[in-house]
This record gives structure tokens, sequence and C-alpha cells, in this order.
């Protein structure tokens, strides 16, 4: 990666910060007391600098052509953080045409980063992490912004991807690398545009609570996919085979030996018969029988 090294982060963070900064207070400046103004420019710029922290946080402090596009997203994102406090403190109407000013031109970026970085050769796993972390910081702040006019249950939509985040603490096997989806890929991308699209001031409310439910159901199957699909890949013992020994009480990686004894009848004797745990598991519940029942004159 050509980028690599050259120390770039701190000035593509600070620029992006410092952009972020001036938009969030022209925001809150609009309207409304000066604390809930204050917050509401706090909120923006917050989101703004912690995407900044991220991007210092990498070895040696790099950052490509992608990850300038994508900062550029995430001081519009921030914006939309600030006009969306704007809102729900009810200073703001609840589609403001404003919101969809800064909406769009951050869906539109999307998909622009990814192709500067595959064009520039810096392609990144740590550049696609903090481009998905903003889409999902996004889509959960239109989702709370919709909270006014659409219900609250349009936060499911935001507050999805942050549960399986938080599910997957208790879940380990849930971290697991999914394979590629254009599914998955098309319907992270329904949400937001329909989001955006719903916060229209000149969609009925009908129509936006419709699309938004569809939406919703879209987000639901994919996001249950993946579950099913890590659930079934959950690493974990195989299951035995009906024929094989009981061993309930049998523990395969403790196991070097069995001694039978005295268990063989007399007329076997005591050997001592040593049995390493796969040849234990290769006996069938009939060879195990046959060995304990005692041979009879």
């Amino acid at each position: 990666m050509e980028d690599a090294g050259t120390g770039t982060a701190l000035r593509d963070s600070t620029v992006a910060t410092v952009m972020a900064a001036v938009l969030c207070v022209v925001l809150a400046g609009y309207s409304g007391p000066a604390l809930m103004s204050a917050a509401a420019a706090v909120a923006g710029i917050g989101l703004v600098a912690a995407a900044g922290a991220t991007v210092m946080s990498r070895a040696g402090r790099w950052s490509g052509p992608a990850d300038r596009v994508t900062l550029g997203r995430t001081v519009l994102i921030g914006g939309c953080a600030t006009i969306g406090i704007m809102v729900l403190a009810g200073e703001l109407p609840a589609r403001p045409w404003w919101l969809l000013a800064l909406v769009v031109p951050a869906l539109a970026l999307d998909a622009v980063d990814g192709i500067v970085a595959r064009r520039t050769g810096t392609s990144s796993a740590v550049g696609a992490r903090l481009d998905m972390e903003m889409d999902a910081a996004l889509l959960l702040v239109l989702s709370a912004v919709s909270i006014r006019s659409l219900g609250w249950w349009v936060l499911a939509l935001g507050g999805m991807r942050y549960a399986f985040v938080a599910a997957a603490w208790f879940r380990p096997h849930l971290r697991g690398k999914l394979e590629f989806s254009q599914f998955r890929r098309v319907v992270a991308a329904i949400q937001g545009v329909t989001l955006a699209v719903a916060l229209a001031p000149v969609l009925p409310l009908v129509i936006a609570r419709t699309a938004v439910a569809l939406a919703l159901v879209l987000l639901m199957i994919s996001f249950g996919r993946d579950v099913l699909t890590l659930e079934r890949a959950k690493p974990g013992r195989a299951k035995p085979d009906q024929t094989d020994l009981d061993r309930t009480d049998l523990d395969r990686t403790d196991l070097g030996k069995l001694e039978l004894g005295s268990e063989l009848g007399s007329e076997r004797g005591s050997a001592l018969v040593e049995l390493n745990a796969s040849q234990l598991v290769e006996l069938n519940r009939s060879e195990w029988k046959e060995l304990r029942t005692p041979v009879r004159s």
C-alpha cells in the first residue's frame, strides 16, 4: 500500500474534525437554546473525532485516498447527527430539508470510497471496517430522526446491527467470518436510501411508513440468514454415530488407556488392555458389550 507509513492520518483526521466543527456549529446555531445547540454540535463533532481517532490508531498512522473520502462522508454524517438532535428536541421540523441536503451526498459517497480504494490499490481491512462503521452510524442517526414522524419502531433499523454486535459478546461464534453476500449488500444499501426517502417532507407518511416497514423486514431476513449461518458453523465436537460406544462419562482428550482387568472374566485373565482414544472411538456398541460379557463355561 503506497500510503502506508506516510503518517497522513493526523492531517486527514484533523482536517475532517475541523470541517465537522464548522459545519456542526453553523447548523446548531440555527435555532434553539444555547445548551441544546451546544449538545447538538458536540454530538456531531464527537462522531467525526471518533472516526478520526480510529484512523490515527492504525500502525504507521497511515490513511489513503479512500479513507479521505470516508472521512468526508463522516463530516456529513456528523452534520446529520447535529440536525437529528435538534429534530428530536423539537427545534426543527420532523422531516427537515436540511437533513436531506446532507444525507443524499453521504449516501452517494458510500459507493465512491470503495471505487477509489480499488483504483488506487489502497484497499484494506481497516478501511473497509471504518466504512462499515460509518454506514451503521448514518443508519442509526436516520432511524433516530425518524422517530418523530414514523414512530419508535423504526429505531430497529439502526439498532439491529448494534444488537448483533452485543449478542456476539455472549455468543462469540457470531463474530465468525461471513462469506460475501450480494443479498446482504443490497439490503444494507436499501436501508439508508429508504430512510432518506421516508424523511422527505413531500412524501405522505403512509407511504413512508410502508416503505420503511418493508425495508425492516428485509433487514431482519438478512440478519436472520447470517445468524443461522454462524450458528450452523459453530465450532464444537462432532456428533457421534449412533452405533459408537456410549461414552458419556469418558473424556476422549484425557483417556489414554482403558484397564479392563478382571472385568474380562476369569478365563480371559486380568490382562491390561490399552486403548488409545482414537481406537476407542472405533469400537461399536456390540464390540464393547462382547468385551464386558464374562465367558461362561
